[in-house]
This record gives C-alpha cells, sequence and structure tokens, in this order.
C-alpha cells in the first residue's frame, strides 16, 4: 500500500474528475475553454453553507434568472432578495449577500486573491478558498465537511472534531497543488459527496483506495471521529395570526439583526427556554390552536404555539393584501404556522 503523506494524490484524483465530475449550475466542466464566473462561484458557495446541493439548485437557478450579474443584485431591492431567499435558512446569509454585492460592485469587481475575498462581507476562511481557488485557480486549500472526512480517512487520523479541523487542514494543504487547484478543490469535495460518504463509503471503487490507510487498517467507516454534541435547548413562543375578512395578513418584518432579520412573519412573543407571555398584538377574539408548530434551528429546537383571529377591516396594524401575499416570501417556520393556523380558521368558520 501507498501513503497518501508520500505519494502524488493529485494526478491520479485529476484523472477521475475529469471523468466522473457532478454535473452543478455553477460549475464550469472540466476541460471546458470556458473560464468560471466569479459570481456564480460566490453565489454557489454562499448558498451552499450548511445546505445541502439539492435544497440549493433550483435558488440558484431563480436567483440567477433573476440577477444574472452581480451589478444585477447589487441593484436589487433588500426585500425581493429575502424572499427569493425564504425557505434557504441561515438568513443572515442573505443580508450579507446584498452588502457584497454591492461592494463588489462598487469597486468593479471580484479580488483575484482569498486575503481581498475575505475581506468581503460574509465571506469567511472557506469561502475565500473556494472562490479564489475554482473562480481564479490560486492554489488555496478548500476544507468543507466532505474534505475532512475524505483526509481522516485517507491518513487514518483519529483526533475527534471539531478538534481536528486544524490538523485535517493541514494535510489536506500537503497534498493542495499548485496546477488546477480549482479543478482539484471540487475533485476532492465530489469524491466525498459521491464516493467517500459519511454512511458505507463505496471503498471498492474510489480511485485513492491504494492510498488510503483507513481502508487499509479497516477503519475507514468509523471516521471521522466526532466529539458528542450537546443537547440543544427547547425555546417557545406564541406566534398571532390574524386575518380581515377581505382576506388580508396581519404581518411584521423582524427586525434586520438576529434570527430570521429583514423577514416577514407573524406578529408574536419572542423565543425564550421559559413558557412565554400570551400577549396578542391587538385586541381581539384570539382562539389557541390545538397543537404546536415545530421546528429546528441551529442552536435550539422551537416549539411555537398559535393563536387566530378574524380581524375587523378598519383592525390597525400592518396588513399583507390577498394578492400580494406570497408563501413562498415567508421563512419556513412561518409557513408552517401559516399552514396549522390557516387550516384551523377554516375549522373555526365550519363550526
Amino acid at each position: 500500500m501507498r501513503d497518501a503523506a508520500t505519494q502524488p494524490i493529485a494526478p491520479v484524483l485529476l484523472d477521475w474528475y475529469d471523468r466522473h465530475a457532478r454535473v452543478l449550475p455553477w460549475r464550469v466542466p472540466p476541460g471546458s475553454d470556458a473560464r468560471p464566473d466569479p459570481y456564480r462561484i460566490w453565489l454557489s458557495e454562499v448558498m451552499l453553507q450548511q445546505t445541502t446541493v439539492a435544497a440549493v439548485k433550483d435558488y440558484f437557478h431563480r436567483f440567477t434568472a433573476r440577477w444574472p450579474t452581480i451589478d444585477a443584485l447589487a441593484a436589487a431591492q433588500d426585500a425581493d432578495v429575502m424572499a427569493e431567499w425564504a425557505g434557504l435558512g441561515y438568513y443572515a446569509r442573505a443580508r450579507n449577500l446584498l452588502k457584497c454585492a454591492r461592494e463588489v460592485a462598487g469597486q468593479g469587481g471580484f479580488p483575484r486573491d482569498r486575503a481581498g475575498l475575505q475581506a468581503l462581507p460574509g465571506i469567511g476562511p472557506y469561502t475565500s478558498a473556494a472562490i479564489a481557488a475554482i473562480a481564479f485557480d490560486q492554489p488555496e486549500t478548500v476544507v468543507d465537511g466532505n474534505v475532512e472526512r475524505v483526509m481522516a480517512r485517507l491518513f487514518d487520523e483519529h483526533t475527534p472534531l471539531p478538534a481536528a479541523k486544524p490538523v485535517l487542514t493541514g494535510l489536506a494543504a500537503s497534498l493542495t497543488p499548485t496546477q488546477r487547484p480549482g479543478d482539484y478543490a471540487q475533485a476532492v469535495m465530489d469524491l466525498g459527496a459521491t464516493i467517500c460518504t459519511p454512511r458505507n463509503p463505496a471503498c471498492g471503487i474510489c480511485p485513492l483506495m491504494d492510498h488510503c490507510a483507513a481502508r487499509a487498517a479497516g477503519t475507514a467507516a468509523s471516521l471521522p471521529r466526532k466529539t458528542r454534541k450537546a443537547a440543544k435547548p427547547i425555546r417557545f413562543g406564541i406566534a398571532y395570526l390574524g386575518q380581515r375578512a377581505d382576506g388580508a395578513w396581519l404581518m411584521e418584518r423582524r427586525p434586520d439583526r438576529g434570527l430570521l432579520g429583514g423577514m416577514l412573519g407573524w406578529p408574536g412573543s419572542d423565543w425564550r427556554e421559559e413558557t412565554p407571555l400570551d400577549v396578542p398584538p391587538l385586541a381581539a377574539d384570539w382562539h389557541a390552536v390545538p397543537g404546536e408548530v415545530r421546528h429546528t434551528f441551529t442552536h435550539f429546537h422551537l416549539r411555537l404555539s398559535l393563536r387566530v383571529a378574524r380581524l375587523p377591516l378598519d383592525a390597525p396594524g400592518d396588513f399583507i393584501a390577498p394578492d400580494s401575499f406570497d408563501l413562498r416570501a415567508l421563512a419556513t417556520v412561518m409557513r408552517k404556522a401559516h399552514a396549522l393556523g390557516a387550516e384551523y380558521l377554516r375549522h373555526l368558520e365550519a363550526t
């Protein structure tokens, strides 16, 4: 068996990538004369943060159809971008997306180096390395979850994540070539996504099987090791779904900062670990909805109780008319609340 630390990995992996690269809407296929578009690479990388390729594809197509260039996105209305992003989650990404687009448009294009890219809003170490490598073919080391898994297995590294991150990054850097670094970065990620998968890795068809220390040791399926995460806390809240006789919904736009910042949503309580006070946004005949909405965010589980009411035409507040109300513009948790609350309103009217 050959060892990953002493044998050239890049030529083997690039040869495999040339034949088996995934077809992705933001990707220039290997061997193409076209150059990757930094705008499309940046947009895809921001969308892919903590999100799967399958979930991102439709959003990417819609964004690039509506805003095909960085200048077009920079000129977009904040509310339109937030609405188009709705359902993709991690909404701070959308706010930073606009900030970054406007800064890049103002300076006439993306910086070509990692340091310049990382100075832009919403671009951290991983994203800057990915854009520099893939869009500008800079020899940067790109390390995501797929790459960490590949490195842990190639080198049979048993230090658990997240403590292993610096070690795995160093190992990845030791293999990063100066020739075709953009294709190489995508090749390692493709390998992790399609062959060196978290469960049941397909070691028998892996192009690096002869280089893999974990395969030789019989430990591949158990790597990378991970430190057990603490249980997520549960928070509770109340949301109020009020609808006028003309069909308009009472809504509010959340503050720019914080969870779901800048998004339209239902009026409601703060989300806390203790039971919230039931304080409706206005006086009305509010009905408690049986059941609750459950939703999981990065750092906590949410249990949301609902109150619904029919409101008079002269009710105060900000209302969205039926012809302007678009469920797709709401965050997923707000859509869940609408599904349960609207159904209960119909039940009340039928009884």
